[in-house]
């Protein structure tokens, strides 16, 4: 859904925390539809109704800009997932255990509370950004929590090969950001009788899915897995 952009006559402080709020929703928009490079410091700060000056006062620098966006989303993000995750166990009145690690990665993203589809575009064009200071930033707000999935996942399936895993939960992401960045897609060749806005209808199909995609014959020929205590994970695209 489009941001829009502020008026600029109404007065502001250029130091306090809703004009903070305003640059981050702004930049989040314009990064997500013209790219880190396409959305130019002067483009945001007109939409966002501030100057140039509170850019600098709140975040630096664009890149700093950029970071407090990511942070913004991805911590509190990455937190109720651990949390979810801390959760899931195998009993006879729960979901497959299997179901409730992937639902504990995917619902907190796809409920919309940490960006929903702007964040979500954002996170797509980040991903296909070949540059050095785009995967150290993915890196830095993924990894750590993309790590304990693919623990949690490991454990699950102890059977499946390291190269499975990691090639499936790279999938698993994949899947995720396309369903939350491009709904319309989906809306257009089913006439609107599929939602991605529908979280709950979302998951009830994409869950199972999933699953038995991480439950598929392994693709390896050898059940080699890493040593997960001296190994790190590096799937950065989430």
């Amino acid at each position: 859904m489009a941001v829009a952009a502020h008026n600029a006559d109404v007065a502001i402080d250029p130091r306090g925390e809703s004009t903070r709020a305003r640059i981050l929703d702004s930049a989040e928009y314009l990064f997500s539809e013209q790219g880190m490079n396409g959305a130019s410091l002067r483009t945001i700060v007109a939409h966002a109704g501030v100057n140039t000056a509170a850019v600098h006062y709140h975040f630096g620098s664009k890149q700093g800009l950029l970071e407090a966006v990511f942070a913004r989303r991805i911590l509190p993000m990455a937190e109720e997932r651990l949390e979810l995750l801390a959760d899931c166990r195998a009993g006879e009145d729960r979901p497959p255990l299997l179901h409730q690690i992937i639902t504990a990665f995917l619902e907190p993203g796809m409920r919309g509370r940490h960006g929903g589809a702007t964040f979500a575009r954002l996170r797509a064009r980040m991903a296909a950004d070949a540059s050095d200071e785009t995967r150290k930033l993915m890196a830095h707000y993924f990894d750590s929590s993309s790590a304990k999935f693919l623990d949690a996942l490991a454990d699950a399936l102890p059977d499946l090969p390291a190269r499975d895993l990691h090639w499936r939960f790279h999938y698993l992401l994949a899947t995720m950001v396309y369903t939350m960045a491009n709904p319309g897609r989906i809306q257009a060749l089913t006439d609107n009788s599929c939602d991605p806005s529908d979280t709950d209808a979302s998951l009830a199909y994409l869950v199972p899915y999933l699953a038995q995609c991480f439950q598929a014959d392994p693709i390896s020929e050898a059940p080699v897995r890493l040593d997960r205590k001296t190994n790190t994970h590096n799937s950065s695209t989430n």
